[in-house]
Order: structure tokens, then C-alpha cells, then sequence
């Protein structure tokens, strides 16, 4: 596979992961504004997306109860994003994977060649090294609407 094709086959994950999931749960989601790992998630807040922070060490991050673990998140749970260091991706893809995740994303700075097998290999959506904002801002999107069960429209 050429890289070019590489890319697209990322752009292309990325659009639907945009598209299909309105609700990011946050490995590492932060307290403090000035880090990514706030910013990053209140902005995908203001643009309709429902955020769920997982962190140890708080107990509300963007008005939003906190879990400790993935494991602890008392839902079904699609798109995970990570704001760990890379040596620790691989831990959190297995935990995605036993939490019943459906995409993982690693962000900008964030690549792991052992995260990708474990993710691909459970049939995980999987997307590293990109920034959610710079991507939604790319593609021009909000939030997909959620109508009933399961169901999701986005408005046009």
C-alpha cells in the first residue's frame, strides 16, 4: 500500500468516526484549560458532541462526572480518545477492547504500532497521530444528532 492510499484510508475512518458517533469518552481528559487534553474535549463539546472524562484523579471535568477507568463508565461505550503518553496506548486499546469500544482514537503526538494491532485486531475503528479539533474543523462538522434508539441523523 502506497502511503498516499494510507492517508485516505485515515481520512476516510476519520469522516466516519465523525460522523457516526456523538458521544467521545476521554482517557485522560484533563482539569487544567491550558492543557490539550481540556481544550480538545470542550471544544468537541461546544460543537455538540457529549463527553465522557475518564481520569483518576478528578471528580468533574467540563460539568461532567468523572469515571477512574474505562471499566467503571456505566455505558456502552463507541469512540475512546486518548491523551496519554504513547508507551501507555497499548494498556488503554486493551481496556477499550474488554469495555466494548468500537473506535479508538490516539491523538496528535500519540502513535503506537502495538495499539493499532490490538485495536485492528478486536475490529476497532482506529485513528493515531490526529487531532480531533484540526479534523472537525478540516471536514466542517458537528455532532451527528441522535433521534430514538440507535438511530443518528446529522443535520445539514
Amino acid at each position: 500500500m502506497r502511503e498516499h492510499d494510507e492517508v485516505s484510508d485515515t481520512d476516510a475512518i476519520v469522516e466516519h468516526i465523525l460522523t457516526s458517533y456523538d458521544t467521545i469518552t476521554v482517557v485522560g481528559a484533563s482539569v487544567h484549560p491550558v492543557k490539550a487534553a481540556h481544550g480538545v474535549p470542550a471544544h468537541m463539546q461546544r460543537h455538540g458532541w457529549r463527553i465522557i472524562p475518564v481520569n483518576p484523579h478528578a471528580s468533574e471535568i467540563l460539568g461532567e462526572k468523572v469515571y477512574r477507568t474505562l471499566a467503571d463508565v456505566p455505558e456502552p461505550i463507541g469512540l475512546v480518545d486518548v491523551f496519554r503518553p504513547s508507551g501507555q496506548t497499548p494498556d488503554i486499546a486493551r481496556q477499550a477492547v474488554a469495555a466494548g469500544a468500537t473506535a479508538l482514537w490516539l491523538q496528535l503526538g500519540i502513535a503506537s504500532a502495538e495499539s493499532r494491532a490490538i485495536a485492528e485486531a478486536a475490529g476497532l475503528l482506529y485513528v493515531e497521530d490526529r487531532c480531533l479539533v484540526i479534523e472537525r474543523r478540516r471536514l466542517g462538522l458537528e455532532a451527528p444528532v441522535r433521534f430514538g434508539r440507535g438511530s443518528i441523523f446529522r443535520l445539514t
